[in-house]
């Protein structure tokens, strides 16, 4: 393959469920390939695509697909957040009963986050389980949602509330894809970017502060960068705590509490995930300063940041008890009591329980 020169590969390390991450350009083409080293005798695709990414990435996925001598079904989704519900995964499973889907068949994700929840998760239970294909083609997905095998749909006032583990056999990162994809989407990714610096690398952290000029203007070389280093990351929890049973993999909800109670009450499609997640990242930060985790300088550092991202840092008026109850019904809730992720530095998160109503309406207040 000419591109190996500049080909990236990963493995998120699962014993027996390992898969390999490929990023770089011109992937799309050569899908045949990547399919044939990662699953054994495939039948039958079942591509499910975001109506907005056909026109531009199905055709070159399309020839290369042909030249397995397999069976494909094609399948669009509406774009946006309100495609992950449960009236969508019906029509998609019906879809894969009409379409003679069967253990022989393969699931392909073309798309953002949410079609690749989606597709995942009727590929987590269709039949009992398919074999899945992961093609991120936002940044937010390519970084954080097409990693690591969590699936699902939401509840009408919860998101992610209905789904699965199932890890993909494969994911396939081709940079074409960002070239048109809109700049609110880009920078909505760039908040889970923000995220793993602030959870996990501090050093990446700073890298980002120094190169987001190059990020924003999708320079190739620092693109890879943040694309490799985002999964290396989270491949990293993932291996150790696939199915957040020991409290590791927890760090990655950092902003995510606040945040997709906004999602929800805003309405899903109001605010990006991203946005959501980088109003939810200030509001944590704010609400470590007030128990004195942290001091304020590291808010500062995270809002230039996020700022510098062209993202959101102060969320929709909504009622500090709405947000509260909102939050109640986070699926992160154990035992009835809410668990949130912490800084305690640049790089370092941790969970804080017992936190009050009291407190959070606090900070919502700017005290």
């Amino acid at each position: 393959m000419s591109h190996s020169d500049r080909l990236q590969k990963l493995t998120v390390q699962l014993a027996e469920r390992s898969y390999p991450i490929w990023i770089g350009k011109d992937l799309l083409g050569f899908a045949d390939k990547f399919l044939s080293e990662c699953i054994s005798k495939i039948s039958h695709a079942v591509v499910v695509a975001d109506e907005n990414v056909t026109q531009d990435l199905y055709p070159a996925l399309s020839t290369s697909l042909s030249k397995l001598n397999i069976r494909v079904s094609f399948y669009t989704v509406p774009s946006g957040e309100k495609s992950k519900s449960i009236a969508e995964i019906e029509k998609l499973w019906e879809f894969m009963s009409a379409e003679h889907s069967d253990r022989g068949s393969v699931v392909i994700a073309l798309g953002g986050g949410v079609v690749g929840d989606l597709a995942g998760f009727a590929a987590a239970t269709f039949a009992r389980g398919l074999k899945f294909v992961q093609i991120p083609t936002t940044l937010l997905s390519q970084v954080d949602s097409s990693v690591g095998g969590k699936t699902g749909v939401n509840l009408s006032q919860a998101k992610n509330m209905v789904g699965s583990f199932w890890q993909p056999s494969l994911v396939l990162i081709d940079l074409n894809s960002l070239a048109s994809l809109p700049d609110r989407e880009f920078s909505a990714g760039l908040a889970e970017v923000v995220k793993y610096g602030m959870i996990l690398d501090a050093t990446f952290f700073e890298w980002l502060e120094n190169n987001i000029d190059a990020v924003l203007r999708k320079d190739p070389a620092a693109l890879i960068h943040v694309i490799q280093r985002s999964c290396e990351l989270k491949a990293q929890v993932v291996s150790a705590d696939e199915r957040e049973t020991t409290g590791l993999r927890a760090v990655l909800n950092y902003g995510h509490t606040f945040g997709h109670a906004l999602e929800a009450l805003a309405g899903y499609g109001v605010l990006l995930h991203g946005e959501a997640v980088s109003i939810g990242m200030t509001m944590a930060a704010r609400l470590a300063i007030h128990l004195g985790m942290i001091p304020s300088d590291i808010l500062s550092r995270q809002s230039k940041l996020l700022e510098r991202c062209r993202l959101p840092i102060n969320g929709p008026s909504i009622a500090h008890d709405v947000l509260w109850q909102a939050m109640q019904k986070d699926k992160k809730v154990q035992h009835g009591k809410l668990t949130f992720i912490l800084p305690t530095e640049i790089g370092k998160v941790r969970g804080v329980e017992g936190v009050t109503f009291q407190q959070v309406a606090e900070v919502l207040q700017g005290n």
